[in-house]
């Protein structure tokens, strides 16, 4: 059974601890589905520890739902975690992640091969690899290209009717251009700009 994301993102309203503003500390900005919407275990781990295959150090692991958490992710999170629909509940601020070192790496994987059949149905398939790579990985993908091994990004080859890629296993990949996080830390670097950096928080949980 797959694991999945939910949540949303906060800011703290700077009205708080003063005269004019009663309402909650924390307000829900918005929902994660529309800017976030894949499963990929790496970034679920190097972020909350969530199936956490590729032993990244997790940046925000088992935090819970905060205390003072916004009544719209309350409404959203807060009865599953309660009833245990969803759990791994945590939170990150903008602060943190705007912080995060992108050539941290993972132990003790180097890097992610995928690959997938040109015909239809296709399915993808994802392996961590170590150096040297397992046999049973080349078996599928083949040789492949030269240097490969210490690549800085993305290398896609294709052993006859099987088209292989392989990227080095980094936060700065995981959470890269070509996954949907940018849309998420774009989002948050904005409110941050405005509110600051460590008023501002992303609220997860997980099924």
């Amino acid at each position: 059974m797959g694991t999945d994301i939910y949540g949303g993102i906060e800011f703290r309203h700077p009205g708080v601890d003063t005269d004019y503003y009663d309402g909650e500390p924390w307000v829900t900005a918005m929902d994660l589905w529309p800017l976030y919407d894949e499963t990929d275990y790496a970034a679920f781990g190097c972020l909350f520890g969530v199936r956490n295959y590729a032993g990244f150090q997790p940046l925000a692991p088992d935090r819970g739902l905060p205390v003072d958490l916004s009544s719209g992710m309350r409404s959203q999170l807060g009865t599953l975690v309660a009833t245990g629909d969803l759990d791994s509940a945590s939170w990150v601020s903008w602060a943190e992640l705007a912080s995060l070192d992108l050539a941290s790496t993972s132990d003790p994987f180097t890097g992610r091969v995928t690959w997938h059949t040109k015909s239809l149905p296709s399915v993808q398939h994802r392996q961590f690899v170590s150096d040297p790579w397992p046999s049973e990985a080349l078996a599928v993908v083949g040789v492949p290209p030269a240097g490969v091994h210490s690549a800085t990004g993305r290398v896609e080859w294709t052993t006859g009717e099987v088209m292989c890629a392989y990227e080095p296993l980094t936060v700065g990949t995981v959470l890269g251009p070509e996954t949907h996080w940018p849309h998420v830390f774009a989002v948050m670097k904005a409110l941050a700009g405005r509110f600051g950096d460590d008023c501002v928080r992303l609220v997860v949980a997980f099924d």
